[in-house]
């Protein structure tokens, strides 16, 4: 018992890190990994929100500290994202499984593709503007304006799409303030710290009314996360803005492609690996599915 929490700690931690310096909560991976360690779904993903939520903490400490969390911005746009959560949570239920494990994917795919390609952000441009949905920002020396009419409905959009396929946000957060409304790729990262602890907490309080939470557990996890946030959230103000972009996307892309790989059915996962070690058997199952 001892030698499995201490494994599963030091994993939880390594994912802290990780998460950390991509502004991420590590929900993604959190859950998952208890799981596999024999803990009930519904305990583990009570565990995950509140690790998020220590994870945020931890981040949004060293971010807030190094000046990186637009504090305003991100209150506004998390005011938005709670409310599409809610509502994404509600409805999930009318969808199935495995639908929503495809548009999972697929959302996330998408957005690897663009944080990993070059993209050339409109912000500049936008900045000399000054229609009265554009609000100008002047954050730590740097200058950006983001354009309400999109910000608004696209952080809805995330915290709908969240709320349905069951992640903290910020796996999506982040790519769409970078890409869509033009926000620099460090703010992005601190601000969406503090958002995704604010958007888990709500979906902590609701398990937490029914009873699901393993304290004892979270608690000891929770500190190895606390660490680990520490050391990421600083390691993410010291790599430079294009290689964390770029990190991200990869990041994201694997993400997709398990997404993928999981939603196959058995029979044609196994034909798959079969051609990578049967060259006859390829030629005969491309035929067949051809």
């Amino acid at each position: 018992m001892i030698l499995s929490t201490s494994l599963l700690s030091t994993i939880i931690f390594l994912v802290a890190i990780v998460f950390s310096m991509l502004g991420q909560g590590g929900g993604t991976l959190y859950t998952p990994v208890q799981v596999l360690f024999g803990i009930d779904f519904h305990t583990a993903a009570t565990s995950s929100l509140f690790l998020i939520m220590v994870a945020s903490l931890s981040a949004t400490l060293v971010f807030r500290k190094a000046k990186k969390i637009d504090w305003s911005l991100a209150l506004v746009l998390e005011s938005v994202t709670t409310i599409g959560g809610f509502i994404g949570g509600f409805i999930s239920g009318n969808i199935s499984g495995q639908n929503l494990s495809w548009f999972f994917s697929v959302l996330v795919a998408f957005a690897a593709i663009f944080m990993i390609h070059e993209f050339k952000q409109k912000s500049k441009l936008l900045a000399v503007k000054k229609y009265w949905f554009h609000w100008l920002r002047q954050f730590n020396q740097q200058h950006y304006t983001v354009n309400l009419l999109l910000a608004l409905p696209v952080s809805f959009f995330a915290g709908l799409s969240s709320g349905l396929v069951g992640v903290g946000g910020g796996i999506l957060k982040v790519p769409l303030m970078v890409l869509l409304l033009g926000i620099p790729m460090d703010i992005a990262v601190g601000s969406s710290a503090l958002m995704v602890g604010l958007t888990a907490a709500g979906g902590f309080a609701g398990h937490l009314v029914v009873g699901h939470w393993d304290w004892k557990t979270s608690l000891i996890l929770g500190v190895a996360v606390f660490i680990g946030g520490q050391i990421g959230a600083r390691k993410a103000l010291s790599i430079d803005k294009k290689k964390m972009k770029k990190l991200f996307g990869w990041f994201l892309l694997a993400i997709a492609l398990l997404m993928v790989i999981k939603n196959m059915p058995a029979d044609y996962v196994r034909e798959l690996l079969k051609l990578l070690t049967d060259d006859h058997q390829s030629a005969t199952f491309v035929h067949q599915i051809a």
